[in-house]
């Protein structure tokens, strides 16, 4: 696209560029460069938005927390209806969709991103950490409706249903894992914490 040419939400389109080339040739692949070039824009349009690229990813990996956070709500009003292994597995399902497995590759790929995120405030493993939170606050709304143990262990359960998720998930050359692996998954890890339907 020539110089001077309006693009429409730039940021979302940069996002979305950078996405692909993510999905498509790897962490190793994604430049300043490759970025504009499938966004088939000039290349100074990525900087004269961003102070450089790190800064550019940075924004990326914050627009993905946002969508963990919208994805938050969703769950925790689903809190209380169909199957809590359901509701769990579909949430992995969906937090591990093939764009938040490369961002994670990325965040351990790139020093720079890293120390960019914890400038933001961002700590751990940016992703991960959001979902062990958005797990952590359904299972204590579940807690809260009685359909989970008193007891449950929701500061252990939470981490240990988004690293098994993660290691199902994260072989980003393969298809991803079945629903049913998934919900075999879930339900191994939360079935002592679960109380029997009410009758």
């Amino acid at each position: 696209m020539p110089t001077g040419v309006h693009i429409h939400n730039v940021r979302g389109q940069l996002f979305e560029a950078a996405e692909r080339v993510l999905l498509r040739d790897g962490p190793d692949a994604l430049t300043s460069r490759a970025v504009t070039e499938e966004a088939n824009c000039a290349k100074g349009v990525l900087h004269r938005h961003f102070t450089d690229f790190d800064a550019f990813l940075a924004e990326l990996v914050l627009d993905r927390v946002r969508g963990v956070e919208e994805q938050t709500r969703a769950l925790c009003a689903a809190a209380g209806t169909g199957s809590v292994v359901d509701n769990l597995a579909d949430a992995l399902q969906e937090l591990f969709g093939p764009v938040t497995v490369a961002i994670v590759a990325l965040i351990t790929f790139r020093d720079g991103l890293r120390a960019r995120l914890r400038e933001a405030g961002l700590t751990g493993i940016p992703l991960a950490v959001q979902g062990a939170a958005m797990i952590a606050a359904y299972l204590t709304a579940e807690r809260e409706l009685g359909r989970l143990a008193d007891d449950a262990d929701i500061d252990t359960l939470a981490p240990t249903l988004v690293g098994a998720g993660h290691m199902l998930f994260a072989d980003r050359a393969g298809a991803p894992p079945q629903i049913a692996a998934v919900r075999k998954m879930v339900a191994t890890v939360v079935i002592g914490a679960l109380r029997p339907p009410q009758p």
